[in-house]
């Protein structure tokens, strides 16, 4: 479903190139969920940029379901084949809960009342049937994640991208929100990656890998 091979990415400072990534190797089967771990400037934001096709690497391959992905076509598809999920949320402030859950699909241009039906499904599902209508600033940091998980999962994806998604929560709340990432993409067969610092989140996904050196490990 996901495939990456040989992805390199080196970023210069000052005089020098500094390798992030020596050629990360990783297959991903449709419904499995991953996590990688690694230390801080490991890489681990990098690798996801690469796999999401918001960046370029400087040598390797990615495809999503077979097709090779490269910057000419991986606009045009990205919107349908994965949702992210970031630590900072990164809603827009001025659109309610539910606007911002709608997002993909404006952006696809294709809002509707099937549209908003799904909107307000996935929000009942995350809690949130009842705050459809406020603003991110009337929510609280749990509930705004919740949203982020909601919008992610708007297009139906064939993949999540999720980096460091309880990073900026409690530890009681950011449990409450991995477990529900885990039970929602379980149930929609959807494939996750999941970029965490905690262990115990990391040891919920079926596979675990190590971002180390540039390399990814079992593990």
């Amino acid at each position: 479903m996901l495939q990456a091979a040989g992805l390199t990415k080196t970023y210069a400072s000052g005089d020098r190139r500094i390798a992030v990534l020596r050629g990360v190797d990783l297959l991903l089967r449709a419904g499995e969920s991953v996590s990688i771990r690694g230390e801080s400037g490991a890489g681990k934001s990098t690798l996801l940029h690469l796999l999401a096709g918001l960046d370029a690497p400087d040598a390797g391959e990615l495809r999503w379901n077979g097709d090779r992905i490269d910057a000419a076509r991986c606009t045009a598809i990205r919107n349908r084949f994965l949702g992210m999920i970031f630590q900072s949320f990164h809603l827009v402030p001025e659109l309610t809960a539910e606007d911002n859950v709608l997002l993909p699909r404006r952006i696809g241009g294709r809002v509707d009342a099937a549209a908003r039906r799904r909107a307000a499904d996935l929000l009942a599902r995350v809690g949130l049937g009842e705050r459809a209508r406020h603003l991110p600033s009337q929510l609280s940091g749990g509930e705004r994640q919740r949203v982020a998980v909601a919008r992610a999962l708007m297009n139906q994806p064939s993949l999540v991208l999720a980096d460091e998604p309880t990073g900026n929560l409690d530890e009681r709340t950011g449990e409450a929100v991995i477990t529900l990432l885990l039970e929602l993409v379980a149930e929609t067969r959807t494939a996750l990656i999941l970029v965490t610092h905690n262990p115990a989140h990391a040891a919920r996904t079926s596979r675990h890998l190590t971002l180390s050196e540039g390399i990814l490990h079992h593990g």
